[in-house]
């Protein structure tokens, strides 16, 4: 209800989407104008994993970047209070007061970018690559929200932390391309620092059926690793709160 009073965010929010989605086909122009492939991507795979990134994006805006943003503001204020009171788990209703309705745009974007990709691929796309891209899909979805969170209960202990909504902007754009394309130190912190190759990555690949069974396990453990670690810095941060009633 909130959201429909700006209606208008909604013309916003598409000419946004449809100023990523240009951004990154002239990206892909000018790749494949010098060359036939990119580390053994081709161009409709490279569309694949752009068509993810705007998804994923979408999916952070709408749901996680609000509710992180708002849970900073609150532990700033002391007004976490009225959150903590309640008889439901914390972390869940931290995790789900907020959602941005517009930014829906770009998951449907990102949905039509990957229908063009598919459409495009030398091979067929079968059940067990769709099963397999929805699973890796969801697991990225529940990394960055792990990741986000880990992040934000920063906040109880330096309070002012915005400036990591911006940080972790710019880190995202680096989720645009495989990250095979970048050296080896850089690769293993976007796939366990920040978890933008289980997220983007992983997903696409399984769309263009470079998924192995090696790869899904590892991300299965590592999303299950990191739900329990992600936990255990929640309870422990929020020794460290002092709300308004305090």
């Amino acid at each position: 209800m909130n959201e429909l009073q700006y209606r208008v965010n909604l013309v916003v929010q598409v000419f946004q989407s449809a100023l990523a989605v240009a951004t990154g086909l002239v990206g892909l122009w000018l790749v494949f104008s010098q060359t036939d492939d990119l580390v053994g991507w081709g161009a409709p795979e490279l569309l694949a994993v752009m068509g993810v990134h705007i998804a994923m994006g979408g999916v952070i805006q709408m749901v996680i970047e609000p509710n992180m943003a708002k849970l900073m503001d609150d532990v700033r204020r002391g007004t976490l209070d009225y959150v903590l009171t309640k008889p439901a788990d914390s972390q869940a209703l931290v995790s789900m007061r907020e959602v941005r309705i517009w930014s829906f745009v770009d998951v449907v974007v990102g949905a039509i970018v990957l229908g063009v990709a598919v459409v495009n691929l030398e091979r067929s796309v079968g059940w067990i690559d769709a099963a397999g891209f929805a699973a890796a899909l969801l697991l990225g979805a529940i990394m960055i929200y792990c990741f986000w969170l880990i992040l934000t209960t920063t906040a109880f202990r330096l309070v002012r932390v915005e400036n990591i909504l911006e940080l972790f902007q710019g880190v995202y754009q680096a989720g645009r391309w495989p990250v095979a394309i970048y050296p080896f130190w850089l690769r293993t912190s976007l796939t366990f620092l920040v978890p933008l190759a289980f997220a983007i990555t992983v997903p696409a690949e399984s769309l263009t059926s470079r998924l192995t069974p090696g790869t899904f396990v590892l991300a299965s453990s590592f999303t299950a690793a990191l739900l329990i670690v992600t936990r255990i810095v929640w309870r422990v941060g929020l020794r460290y709160y002092s709300g308004a009633s305090a």
